[in-house]
Order: C-alpha cells, then sequence, then structure tokens
C-alpha cells in the first residue's frame, strides 16, 4: 500500500518536481539564470515552439499525429515574407494568406485520413516534404529580404510593414522594465484557449472521446470525421500562427529558421503527458513542456554547455517524460505487480 502511495505520487508529481530541482539547480549554477530578463528570454524562446506544439495537442488529442507543423510554419514565415516583400501587400493581406494557408494545409491532412484512409503520421510526412519543396520555388530556393534578385532578374522593392514586425519585436511595458514580447503574450493567450476549448466545452470532450475509442464515439452518435478534421485545421492554423511571429521577429524569410520547430514541438506536446499523471495530451501539460525545453536550453547556455549536447538532453529529457507517462503508469494500473 505505502509503495503504491509513493508510485501515485510519483506519476502525479515527479515531473514538476524535477522542474522544480531543474530550476533550483541553474539559479545556483548560472549566475543571473534566476534573474527577470531571464525568466523573459525563456518564454521568448519557447512562444512560437508552444504554439505550435499546442496545435500538435489537438491532433494527439483525437488520436491522431501532425507531422507537417513544422513545414508549415516555415510555408507561412516564407509566404508573409512574399506577400509583403515581392508582391507588396499589406501585413492584414499576408497575416490572412497564412492563416488561410494553414486552414487549407489542415483541411487537406484531415480529408487524407478521414476520407481516403491514409495514416496520419504518412499523410502528414507526404505533406511536410510537399512544403518545404513548395515553399522554395517561387525564390529558387533562396531566403526573401527587401532589395532581393528575383528568379526573373527584377528586384524585390516592398518592405516588411511595421505592424507586422511589431508582432515579433514589440515589448510591453508590464513591470519588468518594457521586457514582456508580444509572442509571449499570444502563446499564453493561446495556452489558455485551447485549453478552455479542449477542457471545459462539448466538443473538447468529444475530442478527447474519439481519441480514447473511435468506434465508442461514433456509435454514439458523435461526427468523428468532422472533429478529426478540426483537429488538423486548428494545428495548420497554429503552426501559421508561429510562422508568422518567426516572420516578424527575424524581418526577412529566412529559408532554414524553422528547422528545428517540427522537434522541438513534438517533445513539448509528449513531454505534457508527464505533467500531473494526466497521461494524455492536454493544453495544460504541453505549455509546461514547452517551459521545460526553455528552461533546461537556456540554463545549458548559461553554463557554456557545447551546443551540439542540446538535442541529446532534450532526447533524454523525452524518455524520461515517457517513462513516467507510461512505464509507471501501467505499474499504477497494474496495482504495482
Amino acid at each position: 500500500m505505502q509503495n503504491q502511495k509513493l508510485l501515485n505520487f510519483a506519476i502525479r508529481y515527479g515531473f514538476l518536481i524535477l522542474l522544480v530541482g531543474l530550476v533550483t539547480y541553474f539559479s545556483v549554477a548560472a549566475s543571473g539564470f534566476a534573474g527577470p530578463r531571464s525568466a523573459v528570454f525563456i518564454f521568448q524562446s519557447v512562444a512560437i515552439t508552444g504554439i505550435l506544439a499546442l496545435g500538435v495537442t489537438c491532433t494527439l488529442v483525437v488520436g491522431g499525429f501532425d507531422l507537417s507543423i513544422g513545414s508549415v510554419a516555415t510555408s507561412a514565415l516564407m509566404l508573409s515574407a512574399y506577400m509583403m516583400v515581392v508582391l507588396e501587400q499589406s501585413a492584414l493581406v499576408a497575416v490572412g494568406a497564412c492563416l488561410l494557408m494553414g486552414a487549407l494545409v489542415g483541411l487537406i491532412n484531415g480529408l487524407l485520413i478521414v476520407r481516403m484512409k491514409v495514416p496520419d503520421l504518412l499523410a502528414t510526412l507526404g505533406m511536410m516534404f510537399l512544403l518545404i519543396g513548395l515553399q522554395r520555388i517561387p525564390t529558387e530556393g533562396r531566403s526573401i529580404s527587401t532589395g532581393m534578385t528575383l528568379p526573373d532578374g527584377s528586384t524585390a522593392e516592398g518592405v516588411f510593414s511595421p505592424a507586422f514586425l511589431w508582432l515579433g519585436r514589440h515589448r510591453f511595458d508590464l513591470v519588468l522594465e518594457n521586457l514582456i514580447p508580444v509572442p509571449v503574450v499570444l502563446f499564453l493567450i493561446v495556452g489558455v484557449l485551447v485549453w478552455v476549448f479542449l477542457e471545459l466545452t462539448r466538443h473538447g470532450r468529444l475530442m478527447y472521446a474519439i481519441g480514447s475509442n473511435e468506434r465508442a464515439a461514433g456509435l454514439a452518435g458523435t461526427n468523428v470525421n468532422r472533429y478529426k478534421i478540426l483537429a488538423y485545421m486548428i494545428s495548420g492554423v497554429l503552426a501559421s500562427v508561429g510562422g508568422i511571429l518567426l516572420a516578424a521577429r527575424l524581418g526577412r524569410g529566412d529559408i532554414a529558421s524553422g528547422n528545428n520547430l517540427l522537434l522541438d514541438a513534438v517533445a513539448a506536446g509528449l513531454i505534457g503527458f508527464a505533467v500531473l499523471g494526466a497521461a494524455k495530451p492536454n493544453a495544460f501539460g504541453t505549455a509546461i513542456g514547452a517551459l521545460f525545453v526553455g528552461i533546461l536550453l537556456q540554463g545549458l547556455t548559461m553554463m557554456n554547455a557545447p551546443y551540439y549536447t542540446q538535442d541529446f538532453v532534450k532526447g533524454a529529457v523525452l524518455v524520461v517524460a515517457l517513462v513516467f507517462t507510461f512505464a509507471l503508469s501501467s505499474k499504477r494500473r497494474g496495482g504495482g505487480h
């Protein structure tokens, strides 16, 4: 009985204890880590990844998986830059085009999965490669910036709108000496909205029911296909939001800037399974997972750890999280046997 209580405690609070321990260690070992500027930098570094991870969470909830989010984000980055720099459109038009593109990609992914019966990993993997190739065609694989020479020999004369750059560079003056960037605020807003949608609305509960037992949910009258498509459309739109924020922060269409977005977002979403012993995809856990990765990387950077060790550390953390989620949870269900 005592062992079972300890096991339940470890499953429920083990990851949060690990998070607190990590913060405490870096606060002591890395000078300046505990300051407000370091905290804001951590939030800024995970804001875009966290938004993408929240989209992945929605597909995980319905028993799916979206491998195309990184390429959707980079496509949104390139599309927004192309709209403003090459086509000389306004920020509003560029943002609208990116959100529409994300929703369309999500719709196509959903239709491939529910109508054509293509497995989700294969459908979204195919979409990932399709978008990686498509986003490079208009500029022949080059990044987009004002004054660049286009494939037809002309010069791109458009510029990034100040209103667009505001999305990635403005900082709100909220006590911490003008420190809070817009992407951090948007990450928090998106996190709350996704949490409310999944946990407190009928639609969110039905999506969880589909992920738990798709056949039973269908027999109960749930439109399974519609909710699956909705999940992938949410994922696509949120990935586009991430790409827009990245483009606004960089001020150029950098073709290689989103290389790590997919892996980091997936890691945050899967780490979220271990938070509070949820053992299921959830918005709160995903946000904590993204924050955990950010704290880990910031602490290692401030301690001058070699950059090439970061992926190894992220992988180790993900393995630990999955052990908390699946191995210990199965022991609890088995009564400790």
